[in-house]
């Protein structure tokens, strides 16, 4: 453990890689999200409807996911169990919009689920992650 004048750094390396590596899988996953969307509205017989609301919750799910990883990865370097505690709340609404990416649309492609199980496997691991650096943030009582 590195050690800064008095106080020993207790921001986790791993979660922030974690954090920089979603962000990129993120954004990709985002375009493909997209081209999926283009795909599925041309070829196959989506009703307008459920296009419409799987990409205003697609833009919806961007917006959380944002939110998140910034609070994440402030919240980490920062060393504030309070806004890392936010990213991980946060961390509720993007598994259930995971979920219904995953299993809900009206039509899943293949790619769609690899992609959403390898989000998924993110975000465990940063909630694991998460977790174990609040409560070490917490441990360490500075005055």
């Amino acid at each position: 453990m590195a050690v800064h004048g008095r106080h020993p750094i207790l921001s986790s390396m791993p979660l922030q890689v974690l954090f920089y590596l979603n962000s990129w899988y993120f954004a990709a996953f985002f375009i493909a999200e997209i081209l999926m969307f283009v795909y599925k509205g041309v070829l196959l017989p989506y009703p307008q409807a459920n296009l419409i609301l799987d990409i205003v919750l697609l833009l919806l799910y961007v917006g959380l996911e944002t939110l998140r990883l910034f609070y994440g990865w402030k919240g980490n370097l920062c060393e504030r169990p309070l806004t890392l505690s936010i990213s991980i709340c946060v961390l509720v609404p993007c598994t259930v919009l995971s979920v219904y990416y995953l299993l809900l649309q009206t039509f899943v492609l293949r790619l769609e689920f690899i992609l959403n199980a390898v989000l998924l496997c993110f975000y465990g691991l940063e909630l694991i992650l998460g977790l174990m650096t609040i409560s070490s943030f917490c441990r360490a009582s500075v005055y």
